[in-house]
């Protein structure tokens, strides 16, 4: 009996699509044709490969008005934000302005005596496992520059957000994609691992759990296909005594709450010089009982629910945690609040590292606030995190933020601004965050190999 997949959606908990997953065998034959059709897609020119990507997004361009609507159904963003297409096409933009010049041989020597030289060359056939939390954006981030250099692509989107995966194959095939060159599978867990562990991809690049991106590495060990992980994480932002107040509310708790806090890179625990503290917290809450939660689908909501009510759980758990060892929470409970999905964002103070809330990923739109003395002791409690992806230091001293920068254990580095990706830096990350290297030059270098000739003449 074939496994079914089922996208719950969290505005009413209703089933909004269920598909049947591949069987091993449907799966290992999809892999077979992506790796048949790989060398005839590489020996294309890059030229064609490059327009037939930014037609495929363009494609995509064509249906904006339906994304929202669709993406509020299964992972209940409101449709006042309409969408994924601007990032989505920035970032895929940006991949194909540079590809000739990232993709280009380095000559070491080109003499009448030698040719010496390093080519890039595809790894073959890249399996992209996507993430549900912003499900175009997180997807083109590999799928692009993976056909861009030439690899064949396996696309294995979240159950939360199945039509994406859908709509991404629609679009690269009617812009001419050839469809065994870009498919989008239906997989359980372990035909996801059968791919990897039984060799029928060459390389992996996976955005989720630590759990899952553990699941990943065991089922490429001994192996030797390369894994691009990016996991949790525990965002961390800091205000120094010279920041601009107004300024670092309106960015922090934007990155803290947005998208119900369901952001790789939102902020997840914020750190104040003493001097600022009671104001900064005063104005933060000011802001978020401002908030309506809501029904997404309701142009006036500015939150709605977390994707899963198993989501939201973890999030009620670490409140409760906290208040439980003596935080305060700020925000009284929402109307809209209905103990599943629809949660109520809460700023908790008077928090310690001590709390669940300071130390695990929540993923939802909670923050804890805690007080600091300088540089040095925010430096301590940034980095007291097993995870590293993004920090945020919110100050008028560019150079003193390139100082705190330096010390922080962490794969960006944000000045007064946080919970933004810009493809022409390289998304990373470090300790349980995994590591890997998405966009900019060296995406496209994950995504090949080196090669390199010695070419002996005469």
């Amino acid at each position: 009996m074939a496994q079914t997949v089922k996208c719950i959606s969290p505005i009413d908990g209703s089933v909004y699509l269920e598909r049947d997953a591949l069987s091993r065998d449907e799966a290992v034959e999809a892999a077979a044709r992506a790796a048949q059709a790989q060398p005839v897609w590489a020996a294309r020119p890059l030229s064609e490969r490059i327009d037939l990507v930014r037609a495929a997004v363009a494609e995509v361009g064509r249906t904006t008005d339906r994304m929202a609507e669709e993406l509020a159904h299964q992972m209940g963003r409101p449709i006042r934000y309409g969408g994924e297409f601007g990032g989505f096409e920035e970032r895929a933009e940006y991949m194909a302005k540079i590809a000739e010049e990232a993709l280009a041989p380095m000559v070491i020597e080109d003499s009448d005596a030698f040719t010496r030289k390093i080519t890039r060359e595809p790894h073959g056939v890249v399996l992209v496992v996507a993430p549900w939390n912003y499900p175009y954006m997180t997807a083109i981030n590999t799928v692009a520059p993976a056909l861009i250099a030439g690899n064949t692509v396996l696309l294995k989107h979240a159950a939360q957000t199945l039509q994406v995966g859908e709509r991404l194959a629609e679009a690269f095939h009617a812009a001419g994609v050839p469809e065994d060159v870009f498919q989008n599978l239906v997989l359980g867990h372990d035909t996801t691992a059968e791919l990897i562990s039984g060799r029928h991809v060459n390389f992996v690049n996976f955005t989720g759990s630590v759990r899952g991106g553990q699941a990943m590495e065991r089922a490429a060990a001994g192996t030797f296909i390369p894994v691009s992980t990016e996991l949790g994480g525990k965002d961390p932002g800091y205000v120094r005594a010279d920041a601009d107040l107004d300024a670092a509310v309106a960015g922090l708790i934007d990155g803290a709450m947005f998208n119900s806090g369901q952001c790789c890179c939102g902020i997840e625990r914020i750190y104040v010089h003493g001097s600022l503290y009671n104001a900064f917290v005063e104005k933060a809450v000011e802001l978020v009982r401002g908030y309506k939660l809501g029904n997404p689908l309701d142009p006036e909501t500015t939150l709605g629910p977390m994707a899963h009510v198993r989501f939201a759980q973890v999030a009620r758990d670490q409140i409760e945690d906290a208040i439980a060892k003596g935080a305060t929470a700020h925000i009284e409970r929402m109307a809209q609040d209905d103990g599943g999905a629809y949660l109520t964002p809460q700023i908790l103070t008077n928090v310690s590292h001590d709390m669940e809330v300071m130390q695990e990923e929540t993923f939802g739109p909670v923050v804890g606030i805690m007080p600091v003395q300088d540089d040095d002791e925010a430096v301590g409690l940034m980095n007291d995190s097993r995870y590293g992806l993004t920090a945020s230091i919110w100050t008028r001293d560019a150079a003193a933020a390139e100082a705190i920068g330096a010390r922080l254990e962490t794969g960006t580095v944000f000045m007064n601004r946080c919970d933004y990706l810009d493809p022409a830096l390289c998304w990373t990350g470090c300790k349980e965050t995994g590591h890997g290297a998405g966009l900019s030059v060296l995406g496209f270098h994950a995504l090949t190999r080196p090669k390199s000739y010695h070419l002996k003449k005469g």
